[in-house]
């Protein structure tokens, strides 16, 4: 069947007037009139008829062998090692895919279709380029002979709704009691911190933390690649870096759009991801009367993400280190690290409070721990949480010991 999609498609793209913008549907009815003239006297299913004219509607007008599997809401995660070889995750599972590009040359054209999209630039002077989906989901790309088995397209997909925390309550990813505490200290504007490795659900749960930002804040939301889902905020203003190109457009960076954001009258300030010398700018933002903020990095535990944070501030300032730790103890109020497990499943693993600066050494107190209780993994309550003055300011403290929940202040 791949040497009848190949040359349906070489007929139809004859027939195509590339002078113009042509209509989807002008070229769905070319794929039907090939497609029936190639297939004449060809017993053929009419199942099998329909995926042909798709994949070539896919090769011209979509993500070609691709397709399929972005519009697969079951389908989290697409891997593109070179063009014959193709995976994808589901239900955490990994599976190879029955698709294939035709050549690296297809291949090519759709990475430029999809840097295109967003501006963005990718070639033999900029072989690695992040961007994104028009559905959001997140893209990082490989050029070769960087990469060398052909170049590498990986996709990580976002539900088309982003689970709020209830979902992810049900999933068993993080207890209910565990999740109204920081419901509260969201609400408070208490400055978090969420941690994990690759693919352990750190934009996710931000998602679902700022469903508890109230709706009357003015949000400033900072990306590389914009892929957060912030629900429910009216008042909402979304940033997005800029790469250079080759005719002479500057680029502008995570750290342009904190400094920029900060004369833009915020409430919050969430920062997508901060994994270089945009953490001064944000620890700078958060020391200097902007709590609230709210931020992921990766990170092998709590303590783990102090010591990255401390080297992607001296990636960009040459600083003493006693000085970056003060600025880390009073800019970040509480870590929430987040992991993935054998079973695949991803959970909140601890959550812990920063309670300040001794001796040069920051100090960290354990709130919740993920422990083994039998068969199951249970979210347990530890050390009371020391620093309350952000939320007596903000009149939740007896609101939230009233409803019981207040871990460190009532226990649970």
């Amino acid at each position: 069947m791949d040497e009848y999609i190949s040359q349906i498609r070489a007929r139809v793209l004859q027939r195509m007037d590339l002078s113009r913008d042509m209509l989807d549907e002008e070229i769905e009815e070319f794929i039907a009139e090939e497609t029936a003239q190639m297939l004449q006297g060809r017993i053929i299913s009419l199942r099998e008829r329909v995926r042909i004219e798709q994949q070539v509607f896919n090769s011209l007008r979509k993500l070609d062998a691709l397709q399929d599997l972005v519009d697969d809401p079951e389908v989290s995660e697409i891997m593109v090692n070179g063009p014959q070889n193709i995976f994808y995750e589901k239900f955490g599972c990994v599976h190879k895919w029955e698709q294939s590009f035709a050549s690296e040359e297809k291949m090519q054209d759709i990475i430029q279709q999809i840097v295109g999209r967003h501006n963005r630039v990718v070639n033999m002077s900029n072989p690695i380029v992040d961007t994104r989906l028009s559905d959001g989901s997140r893209v990082n790309i490989v050029l070769s002979p960087i990469s060398l088995d052909g170049s590498a397209i990986t996709i990580r997909k976002f539900p088309e709704h982003p689970l709020d925390m209830d979902a992810l309550i049900e999933k068993g990813a993080v207890s209910k009691e565990a999740a109204d505490f920081l419901k509260y200290l969201v609400q408070a504007k208490y400055s978090l911190l969420i941690s994990g490795g690759t693919s352990s659900g750190k934009t996710t749960f931000l998602n679902a933390l700022s469903q508890y930002i109230p709706e009357d804040e003015r949000v400033i939301t900072i990306e590389d690649s914009a892929e957060l889902q912030i629900q429910g905020i009216h008042n909402l203003v979304r940033l997005e870096t800029r790469n250079a190109n080759m005719e002479g457009v500057m680029p502008v960076t995570i750290r342009d759009l904190i400094r920029s954001a900060l004369r833009m009258r915020p409430d919050r300030i969430i920062v997508g991801e901060c994994r270089g010398a945009e953490a001064f700018d944000m620890l700078q933002a958060l020391n200097t009367g902007h709590d609230g903020g709210l931020s992921t990095a990766h990170g092998n535990s709590s303590r783990d993400i102090l010591s990255r944070l401390e080297m992607m501030v001296l990636m960009g300032m040459d600083l003493p280190l006693h000085a970056i730790r003060q600025q880390i103890a009073s800019g970040i109020d509480v870590i929430v690290h987040l992991g993935r497990l054998h079973d695949r499943s991803r959970k909140v693993l601890e959550i812990t409070e920063v309670t300040g600066f001794r001796d040069g050494e920051i100090l960290l107190s354990p709130l919740y721990q993920l422990q083994q209780d039998g068969d199951k993994s249970v979210l347990v309550a530890m050390e009371k949480l020391k620093c309350t003055n952000k939320l007596k300011m903000s009149g939740l403290e007896d609101i939230a010991i009233r409803e019981g929940i207040m871990h460190g202040l009532q226990t649970i």
